[in-house]
């Protein structure tokens, strides 16, 4: 298909992301894509192919491509792509299920399949809200998190989004309303860890469970925050029997310097949300785990089952690939690749805060932000970017990347320079 008649066909029936139908501005056509590099059918501002600084949308941590993740694909879809969950088994995603529980905080335990990092947050909202429903405590059905958090685009998960500042605004008084306290300051204030207790216990006869991202705050705004809030909320949690859920949807697998961003707390909840990298940005895949005291909470309920079942849940093509992307991260060594992304993205963007409407400059792990005192002009921003060769894709007040782990210098040092150019022309 010629790239003009493929656009038309696009403009004309594919709804895009976070977009109008039909799109005010017209995508890249990607034809290939190979380590850190999309290939583009025609070129875009002189470039035949673009250095990826998302990760696609932060999942593609080995790049694209890569052969031991097209080994596994092929060896698995020689055997079957697909079988479905309810009442068979089988070996991939029992490993896979056997190895998040390996790696992930103690005591988790138990592994829920799912297809989206937005069904794992409904899994896990569900686990909590039956949880005290079988212990005969229904009235316990709220949650509780901190503004400037995104957990997500299906029902639940847009409840526990930021309800002013966030995309789901729209949907102020038609969700569930749960509660919320301030945003989570950068350092730690102990006057913000006695908000957190404070709400806990005064909202403990009705919360299911607090509901946060430990460390990074993502799609809500790029945000960090110390882990010493993740103590409190552990600590708070305990004291007046209400459950504790981490997503790590983002920052899972080694994204933040350590493999999960609890392990920076050194405190595990009851409940944690992975996805994106899970699979290495091979295909959808996400999964929700949980303590051996939830689990039995539930199963010995007036209902004893968790009644979520996606079709296409414990899919073995995509759980083999999730293995092979585990078992490949934790070849390497992979802490040292985020840390020197991290130097990389330290120095390629120590400039930044000279230039016009940088409001602040912030790195962890393999994280670089540059945020803005305005609203960014997005297509003017992304087309810089292009200009540099590099794939960003600037959202509300933020440029920011989030590399593939594989990235090597030179090309930090490129998708640096078109932060930095994607920021002035934003």
């Amino acid at each position: 298909m010629r790239n003009d008649e493929l656009l038309a066909l696009d403009r004309a029936h594919v709804w895009h992301p976070y977009g109008p139908m039909p799109g005010r501005t017209e995508p890249l056509v990607v034809a290939s894509a190979s380590g850190v590099r999309l290939r583009l059918a025609e070129p875009a501002e002189g470039h035949d192919e673009l250095i990826d600084g998302m990760s696609s949308w932060w999942s593609a941590v080995h790049g694209y491509n890569h052969p031991v993740l097209n080994e596994a694909a092929r060896g698995q879809l020689g055997r079957m792509s697909h079988v479905m969950f309810g009442g068979l088994t089988h070996e991939p995603a029992v490993r896979l299920a056997a190895r998040l529980v390996e790696i992930t905080p103690e005591p988790l335990r138990h592994v829920f399949l799912s297809d989206s990092g937005s069904v794992a947050v409904e899994v896990a909202a569900k686990m909590c809200l039956q949880y005290w429903r079988s212990l005969g405590r229904p009235g316990k059905r709220r949650l509780l998190t901190w503004r400037g958090g995104y957990h997500g685009d299906t029902w639940q998960p847009m409840s526990v989004c930021d309800p002013e500042g966030g995309m789901h605004r729209l949907w102020s008084g038609v969700l569930q309303q749960q509660l919320f306290v301030d945003e989570p300051p950068a350092a730690y204030e102990e006057s913000y860890a006695e908000l957190l207790r404070a709400t806990v216990a005064r909202h403990a006869d009705e919360l299911a469970a607090v509901i946060v991202e430990p460390v990074v705050q993502g799609a809500g705004g790029m945000r960090f925050h110390d882990p010493g809030y993740l103590r409190v909320l552990r600590e708070a949690c305990d004291a007046h029997g209400v459950l504790l859920v981490f997503d790590e949807i983002a920052t899972g697998f080694g994204r933040t310097g350590t493999l999960f961003a609890a392990d920076q707390a050194g405190v595990s909840p009851d409940v944690m949300c992975l996805g994106k990298a899970l699979t290495g940005g091979y295909l959808s895949m996400a999964a929700t785990l949980c303590t051996s005291a939830v689990a039995d909470g539930i199963s010995r309920g007036e209902v004893p089952v968790l009644a979520h079942g996606p079709t296409f849940m414990g899919n073995p093509l995509a759980a083999a690939i999730a293995c092979a992307s585990i078992d490949l991260l934790l070849s390497r060594d992979w802490a040292l690749e985020v840390k020197r992304i991290e130097g990389g993205l330290r120095e390629g963007l120590a400039g930044a805060g000279s230039i016009p409407g940088v409001r602040d400059v912030r790195v962890l792990g393999a994280i670089g932000v540059v945020q803005l005192d305005h609203e960014i002009d997005m297509a003017a921003a992304t087309r810089a970017a292009v200009r540099e060769g590099v794939w960003l894709r600037p959202f509300r007040d933020l440029v920011y990347t989030m590399p593939p782990y594989v990235t090597e210098d030179a090309d930090l040092a490129r998708i640096c320079a078109a932060v930095r150019a994607a920021a002035a022309a934003g």
